[in-house]
């Protein structure tokens, strides 16, 4: 017997959508040098290994990344006290979109998300760096 969820993920990801910011990966790219804007990569770091990622962004694991937001938290990281913009984005925009959503919850501000993720980051021509391949 199939398990039956009473929501799916693509519900959860709806929700978050409808509470959120989104934005193109055309305005991220032009938002890339804007020193009042932190780019956050939700993705894992074998996606990053794997796939690139985008300069200058910040790093956080989707799974700390509520540990890092909260200064209460042992795991804080001071950037998310800096008082900029956080634009988050994973691979293809359902993770970000659940991300945002919670961080707003928590009372990050301002926050949004790149619909269509790092996919349209590269479609949109934003640029990407791949690691050092180790010898």
């Amino acid at each position: 017997m199939a398990l039956k969820l009473k929501k799916t993920i693509f519900d959860l990801v709806a929700e978050a959508n409808a509470e959120i910011e989104a934005i193109s990966a055309e305005q991220a790219v032009g938002l890339r040098e804007d020193p009042d804007v932190v780019l956050v990569d939700l993705r894992d770091v074998r996606e990053l290994a794997r796939d690139g990622r985008v300069p200058g962004a910040f790093h956080a694991p989707r799974g700390m990344l509520e540990f890092w937001v909260d200064p209460a938290s042992p795991y804080y990281k001071d950037i998310f006290g800096s008082g900029k913009r956080f634009v988050f984005f994973c691979a293809g925009g359902l993770r970000s979109a659940l991300a945002t959503q919670q961080v707003q919850r928590m009372g990050l501000e301002p926050v949004c998300h790149i619909e269509g993720g790092f996919k349209a980051w590269k479609e949109a021509g934003g640029p990407v760096e791949m690691p050092e391949k180790k010898a």
